[in-house]
């Protein structure tokens, strides 16, 4: 920006043609909603993570495409097929085998993300509840009751 565009921009300003800002907040009062306390429900979030669990045991039985009806060696069906395919020369084998591999690399992928959806929210769950009994046990009056958390505005004037 050039300074005879920083001057106009700043004429502009003092001219009346600024943009305002208005910040939403809660009205005012002790807990500022008229609550006392800070409450979070955690049920949704062990709700995600028990359908992430869930979803990743069923992927693990039914998308498993790979080992399905192996052989001694360990083959699956669909890769004996494409090893028969290929042993009689048709092109088929080949794709067949990457169509396999692709789809066992996407299933491993989804597998990843539902474990970590699952473990992330269950330590998050854990180290929120851990957190809130380190800050109740912390914030003390002198009678021993605990601080409500509309009062700890206070602290930081």
């Amino acid at each position: 920006m050039a300074w005879d565009e920083w001057d106009s921009a700043k004429a502009d300003v003092t001219a009346g043609r600024q943009a305002s800002m208005r910040l939403n907040q809660l009205p005012g009062g002790p807990g500022g909603g008229g609550q006392d306390d800070l409450v979070v429900n955690q049920d949704d979030l062990g709700g995600v993570g028990h359908e992430a669990f869930m979803l990743h045991g069923q992927l693990q039985k039914e998308a498993d495409i790979a080992d399905v009806g192996a052989n001694k060696e360990g083959a699956g069906s669909t890769m004996q097929a494409a090893a028969a395919l290929t042993g009689s020369n048709f092109a088929l084998g080949g794709e067949l085998q990457t169509t396999v591999s692709v789809w066992t690399s996407q299933v491993k992928s989804v597998l990843q993300a539902c474990a970590h959806i699952s473990n992330h929210l269950d330590y998050s769950k854990k180290a929120h509840a851990e957190n809130d009994a380190a800050i109740a046990a912390s914030l003390r009056n002198r009678d021993g009751s605990a601080v409500p958390v509309s009062r700890l505005t206070e602290y930081f004037k």
